[in-house]
């Protein structure tokens, strides 16, 4: 229950903003009502659930080791707040047969998309822009954007139409701009175009920075027209940079000071200092039964040690451990509050949850908010996804996540490889975590 009065007396004023900016200013301002909960140490029966079930996953863990779909893996379960499970499984590098610990540090890549969009949506509440805002008003070399028409292979060119529509910051969020995603673009047209423009999505080991890469990338035609689709993409590399401009920050100085630093995450980065080092994991795939290093492809995998520092990437750019990225969760289903810091308000983490892309994934088990993918009821009902609203993301070096806000559970499966599909623990995991809950 509020109510929001703002008064004036002028005519012929089209500059003015305070409309909007007050209501949304107001909206934030509100706090949560109850607890909300550091994360610490607790039994699993303390918050209802089974310790019996939860040791169900080490089951997976080890057989998935066993059978070489994975060389190891972190495994961590909250719940209301309490640690009730967390374990390594494996090794962190067989080459060096050194074992994993529960410490150790992950390149998390995609989901560095949440945090960016939590960085946004902090800006947002102070009303320094709507979310219907076209990023051209910020970032000009959007204004005049193409959209793919026809690609020719022999010679790597294509035609194009205009966009009928500018590109919004709800649609970078969203994965509804039509921009498309460089060497894991489905389009082969689209990844060779990137590569000609020598857009980086992550690993950046020469010299080009943020603003740089973005508006090489504002040059490239759109898969389709703004808000027709869904298409995965750099849109929050694009409001990485967007985040820069609005604040005047750096932004992996902005997300230190206005995220890490509150929530203390304090192993969390885009470029790790080496006397971290030894804790970060490497990314291996198989070759026949062993576990080897991966080498450089299209990117240098001894990032987050090495690579330009003037480079952040808003999609895949971070490092991190389980329990870090489990409290920037816990934050979320605190509505918004963590350690005595508020970084959103309620009102704004339920715009976040909100289906903002349609029928674009008419029928699913999922709808896309403003930060992750939400279950549905149908996925609710499907099983092994969790409440409706349990929202979640993974990352492209095989990381998972969820939480469950209607059960205050968070489950976090960190592994670091390419090239396996054996690999199930995913789900399993996911299905292990549901069924142990015991409330």
């Amino acid at each position: 229950e509020i109510m929001g009065i703002i008064l004036k007396q002028t005519t012929g004023e089209w500059k003015d903003q305070t409309r909007w900016q007050f209501k949304q200013l107001v909206g934030q301002a509100v706090l949560p009502t109850d607890d909300a909960p550091s994360l610490s140490v607790g039994s699993p029966e303390s918050v209802g659930m089974s310790s019996e079930r939860l040791d169900r996953i080490d089951r997976i863990c080890e057989e998935a080791i066993a059978d070489n779909a994975v060389p190891g893996t972190v495994a961590l379960v909250v719940k209301d707040g309490k640690v009730v499970y967390h374990k390594a499984f494996g090794k962190a590098d067989n080459v060096a047969n050194r074992d994993l610990k529960k410490d150790d540090i992950f390149r998390i890549a995609s989901q560095t998309k949440a945090i960016t969009s939590t960085a946004v949506m902090m800006l947002w509440e102070e009303g320094h822009f709507k979310l219907d805002d076209p990023i051209s008003k910020w970032i000009p070399e959007f204004k005049e954007m193409k959209v793919l028409k026809d690609f020719t292979y022999k010679d790597n060119t294509y035609t194009s139409v205009p966009a009928k529509t500018q590109i919004t910051i709800r649609q970078l969020l969203s994965h509804t701009s039509g921009i498309g995603y460089g060497v894991i673009d489905p389009h082969e047209g689209m990844r060779l175009l990137y590569k000609e423009a020598g857009i980086q999505e992550f690993a950046v080991q020469h010299e080009l920075t943020t603003a740089e890469n973005i508006k090489r990338l504002a040059k490239m035609p759109l898969h389709f027209q703004p808000g027709e689709k869904w298409q995965y993409s750099m849109g929050l590399d694009v409001l990485g940079y967007f985040i820069e401009v609005v604040s005047g920050k750096s932004f992996d100085a902005f997300v230190k000071e206005r995220i890490f630093d509150p929530l203390e995450m304090n192993d969390t980065y885009f470029h790790m200092p080496q006397s971290k080092a030894s804790r970060l994991v490497k990314v291996q795939y198989p070759e026949g039964d062993q576990w080897m290093h991966q080498p450089v492809t299209s990117h240098d995998p001894a990032y987050p040690l090495t690579g330009f520092t003037g480079f952040c990437a808003g999609g895949a750019g971070l490092s991190s451990t389980a329990i870090d990225y489990a409290k920037f969760l816990q934050m979320y289903l605190n509505n918004g509050s963590y350690n005595g810091h508020q970084l959103l308000s309620p009102t704004t983490i339920e715009s976040i949850m909100g289906n903002q892309i349609g029928d674009l994934w008419k029928g699913g088990p999922k709808h896309h908010g403003l930060a992750f993918a939400v279950v549905n009821d149908r996925g609710q009902d499907v099983g092994g996804e969790g409440s409706v609203g349990t929202f979640d993301w993974g990352g492209y070096f095989n990381t998972q996540y969820f939480a469950d806000p209607e059960e205050g559970v968070i489950g976090i499966l960190f592994k670091q490889t390419q090239g396996t599909w054996k690999d199930q623990t995913g789900w399993q995991f996911r299905q292990l975590v549901g069924q142990a809950i015991d409330n």
